[in-house]
């Protein structure tokens, strides 16, 4: 196993790591409605008051932080996950946060006429526009479809990019911003959207309903979650189950996989001066790793 080092505990299902200049990582803790600082040095401080369900976050071109809330789940004794929505469940929504104060505005709680069900990741492009994936909501008997969409920061515009999709999850961009890459969870697939403008994606065609095409996947008991790109362009995504984070070429050729302390890690991204220092949010545990990558991240836009 590689050397990782657990910079912070406790953490109620942490997702959505930001890494900010001075080495501190702003996070999301979905179990506890949570949107949490972790310094360089472990402290932890939370910032404005729980709700909802606090997921993916990335930072904008204004420097404010831009927040996929799920909406809520509900959240059983010993169960670290989600068991379906909360009881004052009403819906997603996108949203601006206060990096400082933790404040939220509500952006965008609908597409088209069509409520959003739980946006859960979302990546800026260089236009300042962001993709964001909506997972679909669980429940007993039944889900919603989940999708793929592009908005703007301003809650000017909002478009449905690619529906359905079973479970989209993790979502990057390739360097040159040419593809769009989406975790699909359940199955364990890695869906490549061809990109003609920002916020524009090629038509596909069948057999994938939502028009992507499949790069790679694994077989057996494995759930896709978050990824990341590397500057060189190859995707790590957390893998569910295995609890390793599993690296693919853009061609879908398996780089590498890399054992987790955890079953269940959820989220990675890179920083550092050199953007070798890899961030891990170990969510069955609770806690947010740190470690020394093989190769550079990629330095995401409007990252400080």
């Amino acid at each position: 196993m590689e050397e990782i080092e657990i910079i912070a505990r406790g953490l109620g299902f942490p997702e959505g790591p930001v890494v900010l200049e001075d080495g501190a990582v702003l996070l999301t803790e979905i179990n506890g409605g949570r949107i949490t600082r972790v310094a360089a040095d472990g402290a932890v401080t939370r910032l404005g008051a729980p709700k909802g369900g606090p997921n993916g976050l990335a930072m904008g071109p204004d420097g404010a932080l831009y927040l996929c809330d799920n909406g809520g789940s509900l959240y059983l004794p010993g169960h670290f996950m989600g068991m379906g929505p909360a009881s004052d469940y009403a819906g997603g929504s996108i949203q601006r946060v206060d990096p400082r104060s933790g404040e939220r505005r509500v952006l965008y709680t609908e597409c088209e006429g069509h409520r959003l069900s739980a946006p859960n990741d979302l990546v800026f492009d260089r236009q300042g526009g962001f993709y964001f994936t909506d997972m679909g909501k669980r429940y007993a008997r039944s889900r919603d479809h989940g999708g793929l969409y592009y908005a703007l920061p301003d809650g000017s515009a909002i478009r449905q990019l690619a529906y359905p999709i079973l479970s989209p999850n993790g979502v990057g961009l390739s360097p040159d911003e040419s593809r769009v890459y989406v975790a699909d969870t359940e199955g364990a697939r890695l869906w490549c959207f061809e990109v003609e403008a920002p916020g524009v994606v090629r038509a596909g065609t069948f057999p994938a309903p939502h028009g992507g095409h499949c790069i790679a996947g694994l077989p057996g008991p494995t759930r896709f979650d978050s990824l990341a790109v590397t500057a060189a362009g190859n995707i790590a995504v957390t893998t569910l189950g295995t609890g390793f984070i599993t690296v693919f070429a853009p061609d879908g050729r398996l780089l590498r996989e890399v054992k987790m302390p955890d079953t269940h890690p959820t989220n990675i991204c890179f920083g550092g001066a050199d953007m070798r220092t890899a961030y891990v949010t170990l969510s069955a545990k609770g806690e947010l790793a740190r470690m020394r990558w093989d190769e550079p991240g990629l330095r995401l836009n409007f990252q400080h």
